[in-house]
């Protein structure tokens, strides 16, 4: 998982509320064996809208979408959090997001900031001609206009993410304490390690 510190650039003003993962990667992409391309169909119901905000050239690219209350909700889906980093989404900005599609986005390295709706109304605004900054570190999000907007993330997914550790870089972490563990339990229990060592 790549590390996520700074977040800077354009920001998607979406704004929607309950947007749903179906919305933002309908069922009939769920079928590839892959999370390379889903960004293509990310958003496909809204962006079979003429004029649509996803495929305005101005935000091609946009490291950071802006978003409604309750964003994710609906399935447990996990390639909603692949789509969005696939069209190149890094955080996502709301005033609420659905718990699973929370957990999801953080364990593939997407980090979500819920700040209240005035906080979201004045990025919105901002969005539209100038950029972002999102500092994990430091907990804030700040405009070219000096808006300074803090919000809390959990401590253990905000080390995660700084260090880009998902779950098998936690536990490869542990990987001395691990081995010590295993040599350990083989010297005591010999039966049990000659048996897994047939087996394999």
């Amino acid at each position: 998982m790549t590390p996520v510190s700074t977040i800077d650039g354009r920001a998607i003003p979406y704004g929607a509320k309950n947007v749903d993962t179906d919305v933002i990667i309908p069922a009939h992409w769920l079928k590839t064996i892959t999370r390379e391309g889903l960004g293509k169909g990310a958003f496909e119901s809204v962006r079979s809208e003429p004029g649509n905000i996803f495929d305005d050239p101005e935000f091609a690219g946009a490291p950071i979408l802006i978003a409604g209350d309750n964003f994710g909700c609906g399935s447990s889906r996990e390639h909603a959090a692949w789509a969005l980093l696939d069209m190149g989404v890094k955080a996502v900005i709301a005033p609420s997001f659905s718990d699973i599609f929370s957990g999801n986005a953080f364990k593939n390295g997407v980090l979500t900031v819920a700040l209240p709706q005035e906080a979201i109304d004045r990025l919105m605004e901002v969005a539209q001609t100038d950029p972002v900054s999102i500092d994990l570190e430091s907990q804030t999000v700040t405009t070219p206009f000096q808006d300074r907007f803090t919000f809390e993330i959990d401590p253990f997914r905000k080390q995660c993410l700084i260090e880009g550790l998902d779950e098998i870089g936690l536990t490869l972490a542990r990987d001395e304490a691990i081995t010590k563990y295993e040599h350990t339990q083989a010297a005591s229990y010999p039966w049990i390690a000659d048996a897994t060592e047939k087996a394999a």
